[in-house]
């Protein structure tokens, strides 16, 4: 077993057989620090070749191909398309064998399928993507009842670590009221910490979606996954679901 697969994350969810997913973290691959090692963001100024390889290993492991998009903190959910990179912050797929994949380092990667194992999605959200409604586009493109739908949150920056303006609990407040439960003051006056995973759970709920999964592991303080607010100059670690070809 390589390290790459040895350090990956597996989603603990009840996804059907047919729907595989996993998390990267740091090791497995060759960049120099500070991108050590595993690093797949082709944007943060890592040796291209490195970020190359990287991601070669990760298709070879798996015997899958990654559809890699070029995220920009909005609502667009792309066709999985292998061969194009989409400027997109989500992608849904039916087809077998191609990873709807993101990449994040504090971001919430939420990662989606059906219970009869047909589709599977994954979304990047930022708190302005969450706020504007990337989850709820990604529920829209996957066009399945809500009960028949499974959502995992993969990791991402934790409560104690993510402080904010008081703007980001009134554009989540604006539209739900019980999203005020997702903030506590912060230490520094103005400020308020946020709970990422919370604020997603709310949105989902009030799309009907309520078999949500994961949660609790936090970016910055665990340093198998990179942290931009940890790490400014750092790498990106992925998320991908995909249905299996056998």
């Amino acid at each position: 077993m390589s390290e790459l697969t040895q350090a990956l994350l597996i989603p603990d969810w009840p996804a059907p057989a047919s729907v595989r997913a996993c998390v990267t973290t740091r090791r497995g691959g060759i960049s120099l620090p500070p991108y050590d090692t595993l690093n797949l963001g082709d944007h943060v100024g890592d040796d291209p070749a490195a970020v190359a390889e990287n991601r070669r290993r990760l298709s070879r492991e798996f015997a899958i191909q990654p559809a890699w998009l070029k995220q920009v903190h909005g609502l667009e959910v792309a066709d999985a398309d292998p061969s194009e990179v989409a400027e997109a912050d989500a992608s849904w797929t039916h087809q077998p064998g191609i990873a709807c994949t993101v990449m994040t380092a504090d971001c919430l990667p939420a990662l989606f399928c059906d219970r009869a194992g047909t589709r599977v999605a994954a979304a990047h959200a930022g708190w302005r993507g969450l706020a504007g409604g990337v989850l709820e586009a990604t529920l829209q493109r996957l066009a399945l009842a809500p009960e028949e739908v499974l959502v995992w949150l993969g990791p991402a920056i934790g409560p104690q670590a993510f402080e904010v303006g008081l703007e980001v609990r009134d554009a989540f407040t604006a539209v739900h009221p019980e999203a005020a439960r997702a903030f506590v003051e912060g230490a520094r006056p103005g400020k308020l910490m946020a709970d990422i995973y919370e604020l997603a759970r709310i949105r989902l709920a009030a799309s009907g979606v309520t078999a949500v999964y994961g949660g609790g592991l936090c970016t910055v303080s665990d340093e198998r996954f990179f942290s931009y607010r940890r790490t400014p100059q750092g790498g990106r670690f992925a998320s991908l679901v995909w249905l299996d070809q056998r």
